[in-house]
């Protein structure tokens, strides 16, 4: 069975998709196909050799059909994602926004409620040790390493009180710290 991401590699060709959109509409035969799509015949074999191969298209009663199970399996597979375990060991509700908001260790966004951004800014300033010092260079150096916008994520460590700035030096001033 075909997963989510095979199915859509497959709907990203042009022939391909022109040629399921003519089964879906109604074609039972190649020849009707390459009619319905304005295709040549031989692009039209090839490409559903590769839809039944994948099972998008089947033969029910001598005529060619989409099977709507496999869309509604893959769609359902692609949704049931597993469990992550990156954040494991955290509290439930930090847990939470950190799995939509980061994954392998990089912040996919920045939250724009504000009790989800406090959530990530702590985790972002847990890579800052407590009492040392740090250049702007170091602090874009080391959020760069999380997210591209190195610029609103210091502005917001800053003015949430997660880092103090002073001559051009930052130093951690809040967050969580580990038991």
């Amino acid at each position: 069975m075909a997963d989510a991401g095979e199915l859509v590699g497959a709907l990203a060709d042009d022939v391909r998709r022109r040629v399921f959109a003519a089964v879906e509409l109604g074609a039972s035969s190649a020849e009707r196909v390459a009619e319905v799509a304005a295709l040549a015949h031989p692009d039209v074999v090839k490409a559903l050799g590769k839809l039944f191969d994948l099972g998008l298209v089947t033969v029910v009663d001598r005529q060619m059909c989409i099977d709507p199970l496999v869309l509604r399996n893959a769609a359902r597979d692609a949704r049931a994602r597993p469990p992550r375990t990156e954040h494991e060991g955290l509290p439930a509700d930090v847990r939470r926004v950190l799995d939509v908001f980061v994954v392998d260790g990089r912040l996919t966004s920045i939250p724009a409620s504000r009790s989800k951004r406090l959530v990530v800014l702590d985790w972002l300033v847990q890579a800052f040790e407590p009492g040392r010092r740090y250049t702007e260079a170091m602090v874009n150096l080391t959020l760069g390493q999380r997210h591209a916008d190195t610029a609103a994520l210091r502005r917001y460590l800053v003015d949430d009180g997660f880092l103090s700035r002073e001559a051009g030096e930052y130093w951690r001033s809040g967050g969580s710290t580990a038991p």
